[in-house]
């Protein structure tokens, strides 16, 4: 299995990298994993809805470059739907099984995600109504997917 994470902007704060780097190297037993980050719209503080709309269809047309036909995608979506871990697991476990062995992960920037993104988009994840930086949301994601992957194999980890 593959997972990747599609995200916009850069992790710049030393302490977000070294939990990445840590469970990506954890994962590396389990999966190829990486993150690829795209480049955020570059907008005012204060936007108009037109604004708003086209610094997401630019941000979400840089994701979609990402992401090949063939991958099964999650966005990471506040209306997406909550589960718990033994639920995500078994979801990531079945989608192996059934022959999605390519997973993307999708975190969009401070507007969210476009239409067109959510649209591609396989699934949707909610990790709750909580509005979290997108940099902590990918290290967030980053130890449910090692999680995933720990309950899987029955580890004491999930305790």
């Amino acid at each position: 299995m593959t997972i990747k994470i599609v995200c916009v902007g850069k992790l710049k704060e030393k302490y977000f990298k070294a939990a990445i780097a840590e469970y990506a190297k954890r994962l590396s037993r389990f999966t190829k994993f990486s993150i690829v980050e795209v480049a955020d719209e570059k907008a005012p503080e204060k936007l108009s809805a037109a604004q708003m709309d086209q610094v997401m269809t630019t941000e979400g047309d840089r994701i979609l470059g990402k992401i090949k036909d063939k991958e099964y995608v999650i966005a990471l979506a506040i209306k997406g739907r909550e589960r718990a871990s033994e639920v995500f697991a078994q979801e990531l476990k079945d989608l192996a099984t059934y022959g999605h062995s390519d997973v993307t992960f999708v975190i969009g920037g401070s507007l969210g995600l476009s239409p067109t993104v959510l649209q591609r988009a396989n699934d949707q994840l909610s990790f709750g109504q909580l509005t979290l930086p997108h940099q902590l949301m990918r290290v967030v994601l980053s130890e449910q997917i090692y999680r995933a992957f720990m309950i899987n194999e029955g580890s004491p980890y999930h305790k």
